[in-house]
């Protein structure tokens, strides 16, 4: 049985551990120490939500995390959900739903006017799961992004 509950500091190590996982999916170097301090700072100065999946015997299995941001079209909060990550070996057992299901009641309990995501093309699991949990593909906006240049 999987329980999802809200993610606070006393738990930093094992979301660190699955933050760090995370991130190597998307090819990035394995970092535990800048995941730690990123992760800190997010949850003490309640710049994100998380939300953790754990199973009967306490082991972390994955996690959600949601970032504040707002629409000026519809004047309301709306919620980014960035970060989505199951461990592999329990993938298939309905986790990222449970966790998806979580970020969607938060986003009720906040009244915001919904959640927004975006993923990898390459990350054939989110992009089968998404719109079956109700999301939609954007084909109608273009998403841009500017990076500064470094020397």
């Amino acid at each position: 049985m999987i329980q999802i509950h809200k993610a606070g500091i006393n738990e930093i190590e094992p979301l660190t551990q699955l933050f760090d996982s995370y991130r190597v999916f998307y090819e990035k170097k394995s970092d535990p120490d800048g995941s730690r301090k990123f992760l800190k700072e997010r949850i003490e100065n309640h710049e994100s939500v998380v939300f953790l999946a754990a199973d009967s015997e306490n082991q972390f299995k994955g996690f959600v995390q949601l970032y504040p941001i707002f629409s000026s079209t519809r004047m309301k909060r709306l919620w980014l959900l960035n970060d989505l990550f199951v461990v592999p070996e329990s993938r298939g057992l309905g986790i990222g739903k449970s966790l998806i299901e979580s970020a969607k009641n938060h986003c009720l309990e906040t009244g915001a006017c919904g959640l927004l995501l975006e993923t990898a093309k390459t990350n054939i699991e989110g992009n089968h799961l998404y719109p079956k949990e109700g999301f939609v593909l954007d084909k109608d906006h273009n998403y841009y992004t500017w990076e500064p240049q470094s020397g």
